[in-house]
Order: structure tokens, then C-alpha cells, then sequence
């Protein structure tokens, strides 16, 4: 395994990529064929390109870039596609380089990548290679969050028809429908010898910064070996709404020693009853649940001054 800086010296001297854009819809693929025509003028071998329009074909097709042998892989797209190419570029000497191309870009915002397609490609060609820490949930690896609760709901309730309608707007929709029916659990977070107590609808856990595109708190991100967890409400449904609304407008100003944010290294989930789980907005299983970390366990190229522990 080389040092980071051997790795940052190797993308800046040899330039060898692979690129993985989804491209399903029509903006999609016009994005890949611009992210390929400015990777290529700045210079990179792009051993092998891939424009993708099928989720079940992801993690194979990010496998044959991985057997390419690349410095860098360049992912391209939402939360969903850099969580997955995390997941399978850990631990493993090439760098994940980010084309933030979704909606929220939750990680590339936690880590410092810019959102604009120039940009994110600029931090690929002066940036440097950087280690962060992603998160375990059971025995998946995730970049962003754990969700307990209604948002796990939501994941599995909405309605396809309605995603190609609507797009993200299908899952606000889905929870305000389900949201009238739901029953808040009773949560037990257990964490360095202590025992945490919650009754709402939603709970999360999370590894970075930004959550739906905003700030969790001021002092949260994806270096510094903590898991936050934290409550979205209490026992109504109107506190849920409410509080909502509250983390959008001040994640900013708030930090991970304030009220309800829990920041550790590991924890246990237990509910009053099994609660559906989704990781990083998929599916996956239902608690009880352990999650920890793993540290320092992907390298990004990120920024050049990105902070680096």
C-alpha cells in the first residue's frame, strides 16, 4: 500500500483513471459526456469509461473498473453512487475521486469537493489524496447515515411510478402519507457504558456532516472518528415536523455537544419492536443494530489545505 502522498504524486504524474457516471437519465448522460471530454483535456489515461443506467449493474461494473488496476476511480452521481463506490474502494490503494451529480451530495459536501462539475474535476488534478472514515452498520459499510424509523419506511414504501414522476420529491411525499399512521418506537442507544432512551418516530446515525443537504452541526464530518446519533422529534408526530425544520435551519450553528446529538465510536440500537433500517437511503434489515467505524478506512482526493487526520 503506497502513502498517501506516493498515491497523490502517482494521479498527478500518471493521470490513470476510470470513470463511472450514472448515467440513466437524459442529464446523466449529458453530464458523463462532459465529465469524459474535461477529464481527457486535463489530461487523464481513462483506462476505462463507464456510463451505467441500471442499479443492479453498479457494483459489477464498479468491479471491472477496480480490475483496471486504477489510480483514481471517478465516480459520478448522487449519494447512492458514491456510497457504493466507497463501500468497494475500502481499504484498497486507489483513490476515490467525487463528481458530486445528485441532489443533496451529502458526502462530497462533507468532505470539501466542490459541486460544480469544473471544479470537482480541478480538486482531480491539483487536489491531494486525503483518509476519512466510514461508517459499519452490521457488516455494511456506509459513507453518510443510518436511518431508524419512518425514513427506513419511506425507502420501501414509495411507489416507483411516483420516483419517475417526481423524482426525490416521491420521498417527502411517501413520508407525510405514512407519517399519518405511524407509530413512534421506544429506542435504547447503548454507548460507552451508558444506556440513551428516545421515544420518536426517526432516528439517525451518522458518519459525515451533512444530512439532505444541510449542515448536521457545525462540527461534524467524515475525520474525526466519531458517530453522531440523534433523535428527529419525540412521541408526535407534529415534534417530528417541527424538528425537521429546525435541523435544516440551524445545523450550522449547532454543535455535537448539544442537545439531542450523541458523538461516539460505536453503538447499539434496540427497539421496543423491530424497526425497519435503511443505510445510506437503502434498504437494509431491521434492528437490533450494531454500528461503529472504520477508521481512515477510504482514501479521496479532496481539496488541496483539506485537513487531514
Amino acid at each position: 500500500m503506497r502513502t498517501k502522498e506516493q498515491l497523490t504524486d502517482s494521479i498527478r504524474r500518471g493521470r490513470r483513471a476510470v470513470l463511472i457516471v450514472n448515467a440513466h437519465s437524459r442529464r446523466g448522460r449529458q453530464l458523463y459526456e462532459t465529465a469524459h471530454a474535461q477529464l481527457t483535456a486535463a489530461g487523464f489515461e481513462l483506462l476505462r469509461a463507464y456510463p451505467w443506467d441500471r442499479q443492479e449493474d453498479l457494483e459489477t461494473t464498479i468491479a471491472a473498473a477496480i480490475a483496471e488496476g486504477p489510480d483514481l476511480l471517478v465516480a459520478g452521481g448522487g449519494d447512492g453512487t458514491i456510497s457504493t463506490a466507497a463501500r468497494l474502494l475500502a481499504h484498497r490503494d486507489i483513490a476515490l475521486g467525487l463528481l458530486p451529480l445528485g441532489t443533496t451530495n451529502n458526502f462530497a459536501r462533507t468532505v470539501g469537493v466542490p459541486l460544480d462539475l469544473a471544479e470537482a474535476i480541478a480538486t482531480l488534478t491539483s487536489g491531494k489524496v486525503i483518509d476519512v472514515d466510514l461508517g459499519i452498520a452490521g457488516d455494511t459499510l456506509f459513507t453518510n447515515h443510518v436511518g431508524i424509523g419512518l425514513s427506513a419506511e419511506v425507502m420501501v414504501a414509495a411507489p416507483p411510478a411516483l420516483k419517475r414522476v417526481t423524482g426525490r420529491l416521491a420521498y417527502p411525499m411517501t413520508a407525510l402519507a405514512l407519517l399519518t399512521r405511524h407509530r413512534p418506537m421506544h429506542a435504547v442507544v447503548r454507548a460507552q457504558g451508558r444506556s440513551h432512551e428516545y421515544t420518536t418516530h426517526q432516528l439517525y446515525v451518522a458518519n459525515g456532516g451533512f444530512h439532505a443537504g444541510r449542515p448536521i452541526t457545525a462540527d461534524a464530518h467524515a475525520d474525526d472518528r466519531l458517530l453522531v446519533t440523534y433523535p428527529v422529534g419525540g412521541r408526535t408526530r407534529w415534534q417530528l415536523l417541527r424538528e425537521t425544520a429546525r435541523n435544516a435551519a440551524t445545523g450550522h450553528r449547532r454543535t455535537l455537544h448539544t442537545d439531542p446529538f450523541l458523538a461516539t465510536g460505536e453503538v447499539l440500537l434496540e427497539t421496543d419492536r423491530p424497526a425497519r433500517v435503511e443505510v445510506d437511503g437503502e434498504p437494509a434489515g431491521h434492528t437490533p443494530l450494531r454500528i461503529s467505524l472504520a477508521a481512515n478506512a477510504l482514501r479521496i482526493m479532496a481539496p488541496p489545505g483539506t485537513p487531514d487526520h
